[in-house]
């Protein structure tokens, strides 16, 4: 077994220590290889050390600028550390870099969005559901947006997917009970909806908020 296999072994079996030192060992006999310092940076920032696993991703990209899981590592540290706008264009840059993952569109995506471009987001997120349409965070985060941007009739399907998916999915429950109140006159669904989500999850208090809004609203009419 090679040193490098050998620690991604090590990596596997939760050994980071073990890992990094034979990741290193790897290094000093392939110093030219990007995929040693990739593979410590993921070390690194699995184990919250952006500090650590930054120059190790930064140094794979001086060796190989089209290094996609190299760019990616690096946007996920700075979307933990909100740096949005930075991590779009890391992430940009691993997709055309040829990292064509459900995840690598979908965090584009969402650092678009939180960055304030929901409209440039949506077919970053639009593509990631392509590519992983059984993942339900993905299609919420895509129904969500669509919401946001008050693109009602194509939201609502995505929603519904979800719940056939997961029938006692709370947050979809609770996104299409919005899209009912604010889009329709049908005050009924939204609250079943509502309901739904919280009874799910009791402590669902938006839901639980939502519900009595609407049932005061009837109630004054």
């Amino acid at each position: 077994m090679s040193v490098q296999n050998e620690a991604i072994k090590e990596m596997q079996e939760g050994n980071y220590e073990k890992a990094v030192e034979l990741f290193m060992k790897s290094i000093e006999e392939n110093p030219d290889d990007a995929t040693g310092y990739i593979n410590i940076g993921n070390i690194f920032a699995s184990l919250g050390d952006a500090e650590r696993a930054e120059p190790f991703f930064q140094k794979a990209l001086t060796l190989d600028d089209q290094a996609g899981t190299a760019f990616y590592g690096l946007a996920n540290l700075y979307y933990n550390q909100e740096r949005f706008e930075e991590a779009a264009k890391l992430y940009e840059k691993a997709v055309q870099a040829g990292l064509e993952s459900a995840d690598a569109y979908f965090m584009l995506g969402k650092s678009l969005e939180q960055a304030g471009s929901d409209r440039l987001a949506l077919p970053y997120l639009q593509r990631a559901v392509e590519l992983a349409e059984e993942d339900l965070e993905v299609l919420l985060s895509y129904g969500i947006l669509l919401a946001k941007l008050e693109l009602f009739p194509e939201a609502r399907p995505v929603f519904e997917m979800i719940l056939e998916k997961d029938p006692e999915h709370a947050d979809a429950h609770y996104n299409l009970g919005v899209l009912y109140a604010v889009s329709t006159e049908d005050k009924d669904s939204a609250q079943a909806h509502l309901e739904k989500a919280f009874t799910i999850e009791p402590d669902h208090t938006q839901a639980r908020y939502l519900y009595d809004m609407i049932q005061l609203g009837n109630e004054q009419e």
